[in-house]
């Protein structure tokens, strides 16, 4: 693009004075008004044919722009076609999509409040205690993409395999992190590439239907997400039917998913008693200046009889995206609010329980006019609370199958019982080069309900909530850094620093999971990592 943009720019410039080769240089005051007056009305018929280049490509699709909300694409950013690998023997093949990456991320961990298990064969007592110290665990996780396309339409499949394995940690290994030879995507799908018609750019409008095992992302990723972070994905086995495709100037997606159980070293299995499904729309007519996705999803379980899963839930939440620019400026900005009802039952005690809980984000932000594209924003999140432990309503916002990384860049925030506004910077000093860095603030939105990630992972634990709101609703603040840099092709670098300082409701928390002893909490954490992708193919 770059390279088409100079060409372009050089033409319009030799074409007003008449030769071709290299054009002169000038300076200011040697050309004069008129001249300067064609240059800049030709400079500007150029970046026009440029911007109608985009949207032949990209049709009516415009990425939001905001921090961390960027979809992953299916295929997988990591896939190609067969025929760009650079093997002559595949020149000719373009119905056949392959990939293959490897990834391996060191991270150093100093007092993590999401452990409350100091050693993997720990007794009870231990385990209800906040376990501190240092893990430097070291995870694994590789990839491999095969999906079929075009040659035998409307018939379609796809295959991806992803191994997730974890190494050199102290604590016991959950499903975050391991998750052994597991296929993350195995689906066949009916594809009609003009089924309904064209829109008024030109582009096919297809319909797509898709039944088999799945994982994607849609709207901001804060509600249904892959987890690309993590070391496992999110996976679901069901159906996925699309009218339409980002390019056009609407398009539906409807979902009927249950999700699968990761299994650490089995094959996973679909949640027989829980089912998600919903409604995604998407309005593109006015993308130079807004976006419109209105959505439905709905969450459905029904009880067991094991203990902590005494919940049947009927979950409603009917929402609406919007993100725009501001045309001529730098200015971009990304809202998403979602109200939630029906019914959500105590899984511990199966009290009937009636939803009633709202979440919403809002991003703002400034990208200004720099080779380097230094964009500033400030973003405020709120997610609702359970008020009251003993009334007859359940407050605490469902937070689907999103994932953590735009909340904080530790996992420690999920969005549940949260208010949080965060100020980030983000600049690409390289093409292959971008930094980003940002402070957070963190309260709880109810003093009474839990702070879900604190002491959870490798084992459920009580502490993480106090009933009656004396343990305060301050939780921290953060701040962190992160560089991403590719070298060479097919690898790409990763390495990050967050600073946690807790908040009285972490410090208090950690006191009562340590017999009432004062003093004993930890007033901050450090989360360092370094990861390394190796791809085969781009």
């Amino acid at each position: 693009m770059r390279t088409r943009k100079f060409l372009l720019l050089t033409v319009a410039v030799n074409d007003l004075i008449g030769i071709s080769g290299s054009p002169p240089a000038f300076a200011a005051g040697d050309a004069d008004a008129e001249m300067k007056a064609k240059i800049e009305a030709r400079k500007k018929e150029v970046q026009e044919e440029i911007a109608a280049e985009a949207a032949q490509r990209n049709g009516y699709y415009k990425e939001a722009g905001s921090y961390g909300t960027k979809r992953i694409s299916t295929p997988p950013p990591y896939s190609v076609t067969l025929n760009k690998t650079g093997i002559d023997a595949f020149r000719d093949i373009t119905w056949l999509d392959v990939g293959l990456e490897q990834r391996t991320r060191y991270e150093h961990r100093d007092d993590d409040i999401r452990r409350s298990n100091p050693l993997p064969n720990a007794g009870p007592a231990a385990k209800r205690a906040y376990a501190g110290g240092v893990d430097e665990p070291v995870l694994l996780k590789t990839r491999a993409y095969l999906g079929l396309k075009e040659i035998l339409d409307p018939f379609r499949f796809a295959v991806e395999v992803q191994d997730s394995r974890r190494y050199n940690s102290r604590f016991a290994e959950d499903n975050r992190d391991v998750n052994e030879f597991e296929f993350i995507q195995a689906y066949g799908e009916l594809f009609f590439k003009d089924a309904l018609g064209k829109d008024d750019l030109g582009n096919n409008r297809p319909l797509s239907i898709k039944a088999g095992r799945l994982n994607f992302e849609f709207l901001d990723r804060r509600l249904i997400a892959s987890n690309e972070w993590r070391n496992t994905t999110n996976t679901f086995q069901g159906f996925q039917v699309a009218l339409g495709q980002d390019k056009n100037d609407w398009s539906l997606d409807g979902l009927a998913l249950q999700p699968l159980d990761r299994l650490k070293y089995n094959t996973d299995k679909p949640i027989e008693q829980q089912w998600v499904y919903g409604a995604i729309g998407h309005w593109r007519k006015w993308s130079k200046w807004i976006t419109l996705e209105p959505y439905y999803l709905g969450l459905r379980k029904s009880a067991t009889q094991n203990p902590g899963d005494l919940d049947n839930r009927d979950i409603i939440a009917p929402a609406l995206r919007a993100y725009g620019f501001i045309p001529g400026t730098g200015f971009n900005w990304d809202m998403d609010a979602m109200y939630q009802f029906g019914r959500s039952n105590d899984r511990n005690t199966g009290k009937a329980l009636q939803q009633d809980a709202f979440g919403f984000t809002f991003e703002a932000g400034y990208t200004f006019d720099h080779p380097w594209k230094p964009r500033i924003s400030a973003q405020y999140g709120y997610a609702s609370g359970d008020k009251n432990p003993n009334d007859n309503k359940n407050n605490r916002f469902e937070r689907f199958f999103g994932f953590a990384r735009p909340w904080s860049a530790d996992d420690y925030v999920v969005m549940e019982n949260i208010s949080a506004p965060k100020i980030r910077l983000e600049f690409q000093p390289r093409k292959n080069l971008s930094i980003d860095t940002g402070f957070g603030l963190y309260w709880l939105a109810s003093d009474k309900d839990r702070f879900n990630n604190l002491f959870s992972v490798s084992d459920a634990n009580d502490f993480n909530r106090d009933k009656t709101g004396q343990s305060g609703d301050y939780l921290g603040n953060s701040v962190d850094i992160r560089v991403r840099y590719q070298p060479f092709a097919h690898v790409a670098t990763n390495i990050g620093y967050s600073h946690f300082t807790t908040g009285d409701f972490v410090r208090n928390r950690m006191v009562a999971s340590n017999g009432n002893i004062p003093g004993m909490f930890e007033k901050d954490t450090d989360f360092f990592y370094v990861e390394l992708t190796l791809n085969a193919f781009k």
